[in-house]
């Protein structure tokens, strides 16, 4: 079964969040403390948008790399692969704390290297937060052989990366396997012979967007 089919609607990082916001609003409402009442019931509205998870149907050209995430192209350049030392096309999107946050495989492919790097917490759309921030990269080789690394990177305001992948794991594109928490980005390194389908300052949409195909 894939793993999508365990993940609802909204996301479960968020539940523990959400409850106790609405928890905070009814002591509120009960006391009679309108106006922090109100402050909490908005607070759950913006953590029930940025802890949603739609299902999105994937492009039907299997050579797609789908965007990992909603966001802003910030990147589309020639970079070395950090985990590779091979030269590859990078691709960066950034996200702010209004985007879906849950991320999705960008290929179908087995996990064959998983690195999480404790670092600083400079804001997300900054160069050097590929190198300083804390981060976590997952290798896949995909059937065909290529090799494609995508990184999660957290952000100022980010203090928590997830990621559920494991060495040994096969994805599916457009498959649940991390998610950030709030405001962050994702570097992906493609084969350098892949073609870019997306330009900097693009908006794109998790799944349904391809950024490059292979």
């Amino acid at each position: 079964m894939s793993r999508n089919a365990s993940y609802p609607i909204i996301a479960r990082e968020g539940w523990p969040i959400l409850a106790g916001a609405a928890v905070l609003a009814l002591v509120l409402w009960a006391l009679d403390w309108d106006f922090l009442a109100l402050l909490a019931l908005i607070f759950l509205v913006f953590a029930g948008q940025f802890f949603r998870d739609p299902v999105r149907e994937a492009p039907s050209d299997p050579r797609a790399v789908v965007s990992p995430v909603d966001g802003r192209v910030c990147k589309v350049q020639k970079a070395v692969n950090p985990e590779t030392g091979e030269d590859a096309l990078m691709i960066s999107v950034f996200m702010n704390v209004f985007n879906v946050h849950s991320q999705k495989s960008p290929v179908e492919g087995t996990v064959e290297r998983v690195t999480y790097v404790p670092g600083k917490f400079f804001s997300a759309d900054l160069d050097k937060a590929s190198t300083d921030n804390e981060r976590n990269a997952v290798t896949v080789r995909t059937p065909e052989g290529r090799v494609v690394t995508f990184i999660q990177i957290a952000g100022l305001v980010a203090r928590r990366i997830v990621c559920y992948a494991g060495v040994g794991d096969k994805l599916e594109r457009g498959e649940r396997y991390g998610f950030i928490r709030f405001g962050s980005r994702v570097d992906l390194y493609l084969p350098l012979d892949a073609e870019p389908r997306v330009v900097i300052g693009e908006k794109v949409t998790g799944v349904r967007t391809t950024l490059a195909v292979l």
